[in-house]
């Protein structure tokens, strides 16, 4: 199977290396262009993946071709492509903002189409990914596609209509979680800790807190509660976080993420 990636910014390049980890294909199965010469050769000759001179290049060269170009040039990149693009080939977009319905008029109505929103975390086997799929993907095909993304982290199949709250707890929250982080180690460096150390130890705790509650099959909620003894100094945190606002901000933060991907702020 042969991979063609249209576009190799920072998420092509989180998905690409998640793709290199798990071994799910051979490098140079990979093939890249972008608008940037220099960037993709340098790109692909690092990582022993395979250059093309054109974005037609790639897709008559690709099995499945992930999309991964910016909005504002889908619609000319796509007319580019389109004589290349055939019924035996699965178009793969991560394009925010692209429906399904929108990549078909650009494309062909008889063209399989996997819509997908991935995060960043792909890099390294953890990502999230939302994925949809118009009716020309189906049965192995659609399989196949979507193990594309199973490499690289967990997926979920969801309507088109939840993605914008999709991206905004999943992709947006990448770095609300770091925040989160960077002010846990902040007070750990008021405290007296060096700032490498007091991240250290907070990313590390954020990360074991994440596997022990999916491993767990337990709410937060729960999870609160087991680390949490009364009259203790948890609850007392806790409390305090609450009577400064900490839930209503949260929300407020996505609330604004999904007001501006929709247009709405």
């Amino acid at each position: 199977m042969k991979i063609g990636f249209i576009g190799v910014g920072a998420m092509a390049q989180a998905i690409i290396q998640g793709l290199l980890k798990a071994e799910f294909v051979p490098a140079q199965d990979i093939l890249v262009h972008s608008a940037h010469q220099d960037h993709y050769e340098k790109y692909a000759a690092q990582y022993g993946l395979t250059p093309k001179e054109s974005n037609t290049a790639v897709v008559d060269g690709s099995d499945l071709v992930v999309l991964a170009v910016v909005p504002a040039v889908v619609t000319d990149v796509v007319a580019e492509i389109r004589g290349e693009l055939s019924a035996k080939k699965t178009l793969i977009s991560i394009v925010s903002g692209v429906s399904l319905d929108r990549l078909e008029e650009l494309t062909d109505y008889n063209l399989p189409i996997l819509r997908s929103l991935p995060n960043i975390n792909s890099e390294f086997g953890q990502g999230m990914t939302a994925v949809a799929a118009n009716e020309n993907l189906t049965g192995d095909r659609k399989a196949q596609a979507i193990s594309l993304y199973q490499a690289t982290g967990s997926v979920l199949e969801l309507k088109e209509s939840q993605f914008s709250v999709f991206s905004a707890i999943s992709g947006s929250a990448v770095a609300y979680v770091d925040f989160f982080i960077d002010s846990l180690s902040r007070a750990g460096v008021k405290y007296g800790f060096t700032k490498e150390m007091a991240t250290q130890i907070a990313a590390q705790t954020t990360l074991g807190s994440a596997h022990s509650l999916m491993a767990s099959k337990k709410s937060p909620a729960e999870m609160i509660d087991k680390v949490s003894s009364p009259g203790g100094d948890t609850i007392a945190g806790i409390l305090a976080m609450e009577e400064a606002g900490f839930l209503p901000s949260v929300i407020k933060g996505i609330d604004a993420t999904i007001a501006k991907s929709t247009g709405n702020h």
